[in-house]
């Protein structure tokens, strides 16, 4: 896809999270708008995946740490084929397959069950050492939020990938800089990101995650790169696409209202306007 046909996608993307969340009346919008367009660019140009064999051995495998951005997520999936759009409806709802966070057993396209911060990034460096040991080469990505950082797991589990040299494994950050309470910097400073990696031996890129020029670029060098993991650390803005939500804390979790989901999607409309 060229870089219209993505942005255009990415509109369609973050149409269904505002939709999604609007009718469970609770989740998660903040985070997911931020990483819409890595979401965009993963499922409809990078990862090698059919939705009609969505348990396709040689399949790349994603696996979403920051589980609670289900519903990007989940946009992504129905956009691509997985599932009907029309069932983002039901999310969070009694009986749903689409739950607050991903269910590997239920839901077609995903390959780990997540939601408990810092657990995502260890299988999906689990999965890219089966991929080395089975020989099989496909490639798992793994997406993790800026807050979660904090957790002790996600460091072990860069000391392991970056020890077994791990480069069939590509970790996107959602640096937006915003968790539930604060600011990352107040709460608990994860700060330099790029050099902690470093420091586990990844091969480090630094991107605008919002432009897909960069992400593209992004993507097409940690393929490229051998001998180690890499990571790329997308500084985003949380809330993107919504002028009322983005760079607010306040939108982590929280649904909007009738009139804020009308708002929202007429932004989005008008957006989706200037690219035809």
């Amino acid at each position: 896809m060229n870089k219209s046909e993505l942005q255009k996608k990415a509109v369609e993307v973050r149409k269904g999270i505002l939709t999604g969340v609007y009718h469970a009346k609770s989740g998660h919008p903040g985070g997911s708008l931020s990483a819409a367009d890595i979401y965009t660019y993963l499922y409809f140009e990078e990862m090698n995946i059919d939705p009609s064999h969505p348990e396709d051995p040689d399949r790349d495998r994603f696996v979403l740490s920051k589980g609670h951005t289900a519903p990007g997520y989940y946009s992504a999936l129905a956009l691509r084929g997985f599932f009907p759009t029309e069932d983002l409806k039901t999310l969070r709802h009694t009986g749903s397959y689409l739950q607050g966070h991903p269910d590997r057993k239920h839901i077609p396209g995903v390959d780990m069950s997540s939601g408990s911060l810092g657990q995502g990034f260890s299988a999906a460096a689990g999965m890219a050492l089966a991929a080395k040991m089975q020989g099989r080469e496909y490639r798992t990505y793994c997406l993790c939020g800026d807050g979660e950082l904090q957790e002790g797991q996600i460091w072990e589990a860069a000391m392991f990938a970056g020890h077994r040299r791990l480069d069939n494994l590509c970790l996107i950050v959602d640096n937006n800089n915003l968790q539930i309470d604060g600011t990352v910097e107040e709460i608990c400073s994860p700060y330099p990101i790029d050099e902690k990696f470093k420091a586990f031996n990844f091969y480090v890129i630094t991107i605008n995650g919002n432009d897909f020029d960069e992400i593209r670029k992004a993507f097409d060098e940690a393929r490229q790169h051998k001998g180690q993991p890499a990571a790329i650390i997308a500084s985003t803005v949380k809330g993107k696409g919504i002028s009322f939500m983005e760079n607010k804390v306040g939108w982590h979790g929280k649904a909007p209202n009738d009139e804020e989901y009308r708002l929202a999607m007429e932004e989005l409309g008008e957006e989706a306007a200037k690219l035809c």
